[in-house]
């Protein structure tokens, strides 16, 4: 089998993401096609308990207990 075929690489999961906001924006614009993505605003979130990010693209991150980053709806 030609190794042109064989995907080194399945790429990087969200929760795989290191804990900080520039390795989000990093996975982020890897993600959305080298478009970069930016952080628009955060704040604390009373109903997740945390602080959140709102992304350019828009959706809303947050890290969990574990320090793993995950949409936040």
């Amino acid at each position: 089998m030609s190794q042109a075929f064989i995907k080194e690489n399945d790429g990087e999961w969200l929760h795989d993401v290191a804990p900080t906001l520039s390795a989000l924006i990093l996975y982020l614009t890897r993600e959305n096609n080298g478009i970069r993505v930016y952080e628009k605003n955060n704040q604390y979130s009373q109903k997740h308990g945390r602080e959140i990010h709102l992304m350019s693209n828009g959706f809303t991150y947050a890290k969990d207990d574990n320090g793993k980053w995950y949409i936040a709806e």
